[in-house]
């Protein structure tokens, strides 16, 4: 790890060391979300740079300051997915050979994307199920064949790369003041190569890190005042769940962030179905963190202007039925039940015709007859337009003496069978 603090002169730097790698990506005013929370919403659309995020500014970055003879010892990383495409990206740009780890976790379209940007100049090792398991062998490698490792987020460069989108937004507001500033923390990188730059260029401005709420390692590590690893996360939103933060971005976040939002992932999947079906906008987890924090700071941003950084749009098609039915469970319009049918004829018919209301749709029915008992378990999975329907639902099922038990109240046997 490089002890240097990021500065300034770092992030002038990196932007010129960058001109013709990157995109000067968009900053649009997003009218949907404005008129939701009654302010001036801008994105910062780095879903829409080089790789489909915001890592190939850190990445290039670091690489083209190395020496010839540390390029040609060849370089590591380990990633959950858009550092490594960011990674191969230079790799192949720079013509240095790389190393890519990534959780066996990864999706798969994350995995054939640093195939693609690396072409012959890396080799991908799928090591682990978490990003801080691709990183421990990562580590091991590179002692073992003295190479260079290219952190994520914990180095000088990579922060000062990061901190390039900073600049370009501010150049793209001119003279419009930004109240508040929502930035996703995985490791803390991008957040702390932003606090670098505005610190200086937009003081007032309020920055909101984001965290998903099973990966809170920047909110815990801040809250104890030390770097600390989580035991568990959960390794849903990829792009940003992380046992552990940096060193250097911690010691930056936790003096420059006004606030740390901690998201559900429930929340996270119902903001990428809302950008796709209301704007085309194609987001991963990790990329919409800052839009989903809106949701908690509704009365703090009314009236105000309110960047959020979309930083990643790698998301696998193969996702979105998990994405929809995560949506649907946080929303409470999705509800898995065990249900003990008498095990006679019309019992169902029963259920269907005087339990179910009429936005109750039956989306998942496994049953098992069972000659030997009087009633016999079915797994029923309901899906509501509402969430009062949840209400009357349970209304019904009390009055007609169903016998059930509520999947969501069990978390143990809601994760083993949905």
């Amino acid at each position: 790890m490089n002890t240097s603090k990021p500065d300034l002169n770092g992030i002038l730097d990196a932007r010129k060391v960058l001109e013709g790698v990157i995109e000067t990506t968009p900053l649009k005013l997003n009218e949907h979300i404005s008129e939701e929370f009654g302010a001036n919403i801008y994105f910062k659309r780095e879903d829409l740079q080089v790789g489909r995020s915001y890592k190939i500014r850190g990445a290039y970055n670091f690489m083209s300051k190395l020496s010839p003879a540390q390029k040609k010892q060849g370089v590591v990383c380990s990633s959950a997915g858009n550092h490594a495409q960011g990674f191969a990206l230079s790799c192949s740009l720079l013509k240095i050979k790389g190393t890519v780890f990534m959780p066996v976790t990864t999706p798969k379209q994350k995995v054939n994307s640093v195939a693609h940007a690396g072409k012959k100049y890396i080799d991908i090792k799928l090591i682990g199920d978490t990003y801080d398991d691709a990183k421990n062998a990562a580590l091991k490698f590179v002692q073992k064949e003295n190479k260079i490792f290219v952190s994520p987020f914990d180095h000088k460069l990579i922060i000062e790369g990061q901190g390039t989108v900073a600049m370009e937004l501010l150049e793209q507001m001119g003279n419009k003041k930004i109240d508040y500033l929502f930035v996703p923390v995985g490791g803390g990188g991008l957040s702390a190569g932003m606090i670098t730059y505005m610190k200086e260029y937009s003081p007032t401005t309020k920055i909101i890190g984001v965290e998903p709420l099973g990966a809170p390692a920047m909110k815990q590590s801040v809250l104890k005042k030390k770097v600390i690893t989580l035991d568990k996360i959960d390794s849903f939103v990829d792009g940003a769940a992380v046992k552990q933060v940096g060193y250097l971005p911690f010691e930056i976040c936790r003096k420059g962030l006004t606030d740390i939002v901690l998201v559900p992932e429930g929340r996270v999947c119902t903001r990428i179905l809302e950008l796709y079906n209301l704007d085309a906008i194609v987001v991963e987890p990790a990329g919409v963190l800052s839009l989903a924090a809106l949701d908690f700071y509704k009365d703090e941003i009314k009236g105000k202007t309110v960047v959020c950084v979309l930083s990643g749009g790698n998301n696998d098609i193969e996702r979105m039925p998990d994405i929809k039915e995560r949506s649907l469970i946080y929303e409470g319009l999705k509800h898995y039940f065990i249900i003990k049918f008498p095990q006679r004829s019309g019992a169902l018919k029963h259920f269907v015709n005087k339990v179910l209301g009429p936005n109750d749709d039956i989306t998942v029915f496994e049953y098992t007859k069972k000659n030997s008992k009087d009633t016999g378990p079915a797994l029923v999975g309901i899906e509501q337009k509402n969430r009062q329907d949840y209400t009357d639902l349970m209304n019904r099922m009390k009055k007609f003496k169903v016998d059930y038990i509520a999947l969501q109240e069990n978390p143990i046997l809601f994760n083993f069978l949905v």
